[in-house]
């Protein structure tokens, strides 16, 4: 086995990728002889540009940008091959920004900013994690800030958020920034919901961003509208996968930036150049706090299985628990999995960090125990 790549999401609420990584790749080095290579990833949320700039290197920039209410923040960004920026909606425009819940208010006109400043110190390619957003304004305040003019019945310039989307008559793109036409976007979700109706934006996370049953109403109508007035003035069809993510700011991205929306785990892997790191790999592990059927749907671990499999290679999966519909991660090309819980535990307990590193450390190591046996047979 002359290389192993780790290359696990984090155990959220008990372990971060780096931590999990650490764990997995200690065990590989103590029992097996390989050389181990650590890609702590995430699957285009929080925490995706500290993932890349582990692995390919780079600087993090700080801009001063407007949080979703409107208040001036500091948030960072990654650079990366010189030219590249690494944007995660969730530092100018997440629920973490905010004092409180703004359902109807919150804009990602900070997010439009960061874009903004990336530009201005020459990058010209954009890779764009949608995940954690607070925000339902299909990504109008992050078109503003970038030079999109929004006009209501009377003719009058404003920025539409959630609540005034509804408002929105015409959308002028002549005074965009031009260097955004100059540029490449790549938007990474981890979500493939439509923009509206039940499965959309409004009704499945607007909940999680504070919003009332009749304020959901409001927002759904309110991207129904937009929608309609931007594949009129924009000609871009908002019936794409993933264009209700963050808020409606995926189609946003693809109407007003011209961005392709891929998955996240898709996207990050890609750009650490995950499968030229294949080619003279023994074994592939992964893992993520919970295996089960939605792991297959653009999660980390089948992200990185697929791409495996091209290359034949064999996939073990570690996991806080194990649900009986994680079998669908096998034909996803997980060959194995294992739950790293040990006993009846409450889940309060079972998610301690310190529990979790030590569950974690037990099973991994009797896994490449077993690994060490086949190999010393061989």
């Amino acid at each position: 086995m002359q290389k192993v790549i780790v290359i696990p999401d984090s155990f959220k609420g008990s372990m971060s990728s780096p931590e999990v990584a650490d764990i997995l790749a200690a065990a590989a080095m103590k029992y097996v002889k390989c050389d181990v290579i650590k890609i702590p990833i995430a699957d285009g949320g929080e925490g995706s540009v500290d993932c890349i700039l582990r692995a390919k290197g780079g600087t993090r920039r700080l801009a001063t940008v407007h949080s979703p209410e409107g208040t001036l923040i500091e948030a960072a960004f990654g650079i990366v091959d010189g030219n590249t920026a690494v944007i995660e909606i969730a530092e100018s425009s997440g629920l973490t920004k905010q004092t409180g819940f703004h359902a109807l208010e919150a804009s990602t006109y900070g997010f439009g900013e960061l874009i903004r400043a990336a530009l201005e110190i020459g990058c010209r390619n954009f890779f764009l994690c949608l995940g954690g957003s607070a925000t339902t304004d299909c990504g109008c305040g992050m078109a503003a800030a970038l030079g999109v003019n929004f006009y209501n019945a009377d003719k009058e310039t404003f920025i539409p958020t959630g609540g005034t989307m509804s408002q929105v008559e015409k959308i002028d793109l002549s005074h965009l920034d031009q260097r955004v036409r100059q540029s490449t976007f790549t938007v990474m979700s981890d979500v493939i919901n439509p923009l509206y109706g039940p499965m959309g934006a409004a009704y499945v996370f607007a909940p999680q961003k504070g919003a009332t049953d009749e304020e959901v109403k409001i927002l759904d109508a309110g991207l129904v509208h937009i929608a309609g007035v931007i594949e009129c003035d924009c000609h871009v069809d908002s019936h794409m996968n993933a264009a209700g993510a963050a808020g409606g700011t995926g189609y946003g991205c693809a109407a007003f930036l011209g961005a392709k929306i891929v998955s996240g785990i898709d996207g990050l892997l890609s750009l650490c150049r995950f499968d030229t790191l294949l080619q003279d790999c023994g074994l592939i592990v992964t893992g993520e706090g919970c295996l089960d059927g939605q792991t297959v749907m653009r999660k980390a671990p089948a992200g990185v299985a697929k791409i495996a499999k091209e290359f034949q290679k064999p996939v073990l999966a570690f996991s806080g628990c194990v649900t009986e519909d994680a079998k669908a991660c096998h034909a996803a090309g997980i060959d194995a999995f294992f739950p790293i819980v040990r006993g009846a535990v409450s889940l309060e307990e079972a998610m301690q960090t310190d529990h979790a590193k030590q569950n974690m450390t037990d099973t991994v190591e009797q896994v490449f125990r077993m690994l060490r046996t086949f190999q010393n047979t061989k």
